[in-house]
């Protein structure tokens, strides 16, 4: 593919039974995450659906390189490589975003429709409520100790990386960067997107209600199906195979016609 944005965790579509136009699943990882986090969903899919997983900057292969810390600068950077990299042949694509990723994947998928490029065909979003006009009090952390609390509550990083001071020096500048732009974002008005969402959400998420992940609704003009999982902010782990089922219900079996 050639672009140091996106990795792919199943067969390349040369090396299965993929058709050369089938669908595509961009995903967008969460606060302080990577690409690896979807490698177990790319399997899940493999081989009906092509995933790319976004690879930000200042982490795993890219860690040399300043994280950025702003969602519009990194919405702005990742609409030019999706239309660059992804939408230029012509397949189908999606987005799949979960928490910090679902708020990146809305936001780029806005701009590509604002510059009237190639856009996905539907969103799923995980583990995060309609965006807001102000900020998430959810997201305000000003120190790195409220960083890892935040952390720790959402259980999304095991124990290992808070007791061994090198792993944690590793992923701290990539943590404080994406609390820093997930912090400071605020919803700029604008029109409903044109595309269905698919909207999924653990039910005892301690960050987000299912009655907040419902108010996407209200940000597409297209159908808005939501589905709850048993779990906390993380079910997604517990739940690859059941989430990759909605992903190839509505990419394979009934692809969605914005």
């Amino acid at each position: 593919m050639g672009s140091e944005w996106f990795r792919r965790y199943g067969p390349a579509p040369a090396e299965a039974t993929t058709p050369q136009d089938g669908p595509r699943l961009v995903c967008f990882p969460h606060a302080g995450g990577a690409a690896s986090a979807y490698v177990a969903l790319s399997r899940a899919l493999a081989p009906d659906v092509d995933v790319l997983a976004v690879q930000y900057p200042g982490r795993q292969d890219r860690h040399q390189e300043p994280a950025v810390d702003d969602i519009g600068r990194l919405a702005d950077r990742l609409a030019q490589e999706v239309a660059t990299a992804v939408a230029g042949d012509g397949r189908p694509y999606a987005f799949f975003g979960h928490s910090m990723g679902a708020v990146l994947a809305y936001e780029t998928a806005r701009r590509l429709e604002q510059r009237s490029l190639p856009g996905p065909e539907r969103l799923f979003l995980s583990g995060r409520g309609a965006p807001r006009a102000l900020p998430n009090p959810h997201d305000q952390v000003r120190t790195d100790a409220h960083v890892l609390a935040a952390i720790r509550r959402l259980g999304g990083t095991t124990g290992g990386v808070f007791q061994d001071p090198d792993l944690l020096a590793m992923v701290m500048p990539a943590l404080r960067a994406d609390y820093r732009a997930i912090g400071a974002y605020a919803w700029t008005p604008g029109a409903p997107l044109s595309v269905p969402f698919t909207v999924l959400v653990g039910d005892s998420d301690p960050v987000v209600t299912v009655v907040e992940a419902e108010e996407w609704a209200g940000f597409s003009a297209g159908r808005t199906d939501v589905r709850v999982f048993s779990g906390g902010h993380f079910y997604l782990d517990h739940h690859v195979g059941a989430v990759a089922e909605v992903v190839a219900e509505a990419l394979v079996m009934a692809p969605a016609a914005g």
